[in-house]
């Protein structure tokens, strides 16, 4: 255990968000989602919901600056829909814990897809809100 890094966060999931350079993507997935038929380095995390673990990680991950959504959610297929409550529940923790909110992209399913494929990582959570699938491009740490 380390001071000041959220128990939430094992010793994969440090070493990633370390090796992540600028404009590298991780994929913060839902129990649903297809993580390692889609991309080869996906990690476990599944006794914990997003909103938690984004609370985690946003103390150690700075979000890109140099882009216009740093953070993007999948869109919900024609004819379904999404729980507006998750969506809130991201906008609040980036808020507490970044002072705003930046643009979120949303993304229909496959291009999401194809973002997760090339991501640096997924990690797979034990979230089972339907289209809570979170996508952060770590922008630059400032000295």
């Amino acid at each position: 255990m380390l001071r000041g890094i959220s128990p939430l966060i094992g010793p994969d999931l440090l070493a990633t968000l370390h090796r992540m350079g600028h404009g590298d993507t991780i994929v913060l997935a839902d129990a649903h989602f297809p993580g390692h038929s889609v991309n080869p380095h996906t990690l476990r995390a599944d006794g914990l919901r997003i909103p938690a673990l984004l609370e985690a990680i946003l103390p150690l991950f700075v979000l890109d600056t140099y882009v216009p959504s740093p953070v993007a959610l999948m869109n919900p297929v024609p004819g379904d829909t999404a729980d507006p409550t998750v969506e809130a529940s991201y906008r609040d923790c980036l808020t507490r814990q970044t002072g705003s909110v930046p643009g979120i992209a949303r993304l229909e399913r496959q291009t999401f897809y194809e973002a997760a494929r090339s991501a640096f990582c997924v990690v797979m959570t034990g979230d089972t809100a339907k289209y809570a699938n979170l996508l952060l491009t770590k922008g630059v740490t400032p000295v």
